[in-house]
């Protein structure tokens, strides 16, 4: 027997259909506002990120308060952004500049001074930069004080302590890849003995020379993880693309590749969950150059290693330079960094040997977690030396 069902009752369907699907469009709006809501009681980047924009008061002010707008102005930035309002923000939080996103002027705090500028004493320089990067961030004080004098201990150790002292769990695992990466920038944290050794100030400043480099060194202990995570669907909302060459299976590439893979990229990007892919193991039949060029255009982050300077590489760097979507890029020590793209912030890792590399695994993966986390924060704000350059430029 069939049923026909009367137009009033059809109605009455529809009706309840459209309710549930708005009910369903504001659930699924809720959670994205409660996945991308991070309450956070520090500041959301690291301080060498923070540093840029008070040197870049220092430099356009020679030390003087500067008017907002015109600095960004003269950066090539909207001053009223989101990924610039994000800047001074952190600025502020660091206690590098004072003045709001909406103050007229933007100037430098005594000791944002100190902070940046080339000419004062090494000493007096260095003093200024871990009180600012980590004695005067409450919980980064907290954490340092407990391990002071220690190993740096094992991330999950670092992540329970840092909620202990009261960061929520939400942002614990962000806060302990900031204060690990302050730590090695401000050069709290050294490599002694074969491995990563949180050391006194008091340490610091007795071996510093009469002038520090401008920007120490990043370090990090090995977990080996040979297994690659694949996909039979492209699920580029939870993909990480790793562009890098790769050679043939035993050759030196391919031996770098995945020792930068399994050891450092999978782990850092793993409490995001981002799967990793590299281009031979996408596990879908076709064209290898059509779903590269797929994975550059619809994946929700890149990791470029331009390590040996491989034209691939930089061809696909390329392409997602003129996207303007996030990408983190990283590199052997043993190269140098094409002009092209040294505007860009590069991880740089030591692989001159196992004695180097070993003990600092773990601040690299710090390292590319904390670029990995701001990128994917503000990602119309990604930018490339195309932006830089050409900032109406929309390929979209």
């Amino acid at each position: 027997m069939i049923v026909l069902q009367s137009g009033e009752s059809r109605m009455a369907d529809q009706d309840e259909g459209k309710k549930a699907s708005k009910e369903g469009h504001k659930l699924d709006a809720s959670k994205k506002a409660k996945r991308t809501r991070t309450v956070r009681n520090f500041p959301a980047s690291t301080f060498e990120d923070a540093l840029d924009l008070a040197k870049s008061v220092l430099d356009f002010g020679a030390g003087q308060p500067v008017r907002r707008v015109s600095l960004f102005g003269h950066l090539g930035k909207s001053p009223e952004s989101g990924a610039s309002r994000q800047l001074i923000t952190n600025a502020n939080k660091y206690g590098l500049i004072k003045g709001s996103t909406q103050a007229e002027q933007l100037e430098l705090t005594s000791d944002g001074k100190k902070a940046v500028d080339d000419q004062i004493q090494a000493r007096e320089r260095t003093r200024a930069r871990v009180n600012l990067a980590v004695l005067g961030i409450e919980p980064f004080a907290a954490l340092y004080e407990k391990f002071t004098g220690l190993r740096l201990p094992a991330k999950a150790a670092l992540t329970d302590a840092i909620k202990e002292i009261g960061v929520g769990a939400d942002a614990a695992e962000e806060a302990v890849d900031t204060f690990v990466v302050n730590l090695r920038f401000v050069g709290l944290l050294q490599t002694l003995s074969g491995a990563d050794r949180i050391i006194t100030l008091d340490h610091l400043l007795d071996e510093l020379p009469t002038s520090i480099p401008a920007e120490v060194t990043r370090n990090a202990t090995p977990e080996p993880r040979n297994e690659l995570i694949t996909s039979t669907e492209a699920h580029f909302e939870s993909t990480a693309f790793y562009i890098t060459p790769i050679g043939d299976l035993g050759s030196e590439h391919r031996d770098h590749s995945d020792l930068f893979l399994g050891s450092i990229i999978e782990p850092a990007l793993e409490p995001l969950q981002l799967t990793v892919v590299r281009a031979d193991k996408i596990d879908r039949p076709g064209i290898i150059t059509k779903q590269v060029i797929e994975y550059l255009f619809k994946s929700r982050l890149v990791i470029a290693d331009l390590s040996y300077h491989n034209p691939n590489v930089f061809y696909e760097l390329a392409i997602r330079h003129m996207l303007r979507k996030p990408v983190v890029q990283i590199m052997r020590s043993a190269d140098t960094i094409p002009f092209d793209v040294n505007q860009v912030r590069t991880i740089t890792i030591d692989t001159t040997s196992i004695y180097k590399l070993v003990p600092q695994i773990d601040t690299y993966r710090s390292a590319i977690a904390a670029q990995a986390r701001k990128a994917l924060e503000d990602p119309d704000a990604v930018d490339s030396p195309i932006s830089m350059h050409f900032p109406a430029a929309d390929v979209g």
